[in-house]
């Protein structure tokens, strides 16, 4: 259950992007599932995304979606491991309803989760060499004994190139953007980098991780792509 909620915050963080022409699914049905691989490139996990309903259009509408985390079978797991979300496109600007994802995961534990900051905003427009602004999430667990906070900063976000990116599911036309992730938990704190591509209507195609020595420790490719 950590690895889904820990999943499912980065992915958040990832994207709160402008509508217009949006790095997200938004057609009702589509299915995109993701191979989660280790540092030799082995896949130990999947994550599928379906898009369950889209309501409005072009600058103003709410998408409604699950994600789902599959073993290294590409199987549901007993209870199943999934996550109810939102995105609320307002104004050209999306953002997601993050206080959801943690409440269903937490709803039978009585921990009370609060959630702040600012969401990632990359423009549809973006050119290569173009930064991206900081963004900011913390994120308070009440354990009622205690209390434990997350603090996750994304800095140094550029676009680095707009390139063809192969991966199982196809090819893809994508911004390669690169990031600096902080986290700090309970006064320790890990940096890592974060390389990802961002494909129009599709979201994130890929993604690399590295750790402050620069050595790959794992990444995210997209294998399938149904009802686009």
């Amino acid at each position: 259950m950590k690895k889904l909620i820990m999943a499912m915050l980065l992915f958040t963080m990832a994207a709160g992007l402008y509508a217009q022409n949006a790095f997200f699914a938004t057609k009702t049905g589509m299915e995109l599932t993701y191979a989660e691989k280790d540092a030799r490139g082995r896949a130990n996990s999947y994550t599928k995304t379906t898009i369950k309903s889209v309501t409005g259009s072009g600058s103003n509408m709410t998408i409604s979606y699950v994600a789902e985390i599959l073993d290294k079978n590409r199987k549901s797991f007993n209870p199943p491991q999934e996550v109810p979300l939102t995105v609320n496109i307002r104004n050209n600007v999306v953002t997601m309803d993050m206080k959801q994802m943690f409440a269903s995961q937490l709803q039978d534990q009585n921990i009370q989760v609060q959630v702040t900051g600012t969401p990632m905003e990359i423009p549809a427009n973006l050119q290569p060499g173009q930064s991206i602004k900081n963004s900011e999430m913390t994120m308070t667990m009440d354990l009622g004994f205690t209390k434990i906070s997350t603090v996750t900063k994304m800095t140094d976000g550029k676009c680095e190139a707009i390139e063809n990116v192969t991966v199982q599911a196809g090819t893809f036309r994508c911004h390669k953007i690169s990031q600096t992730i902080t986290t700090t938990v309970m006064g320790k704190t890990s940096v890592m980098k974060v390389i990802s591509w961002y494909a129009p209507n599709i979201g994130t195609v890929k993604t690399e991780t590295y750790d402050d020595k620069n050595k790959l420790t794992g990444s995210s490719e997209l294998i399938e792509v149904k009802g686009n």
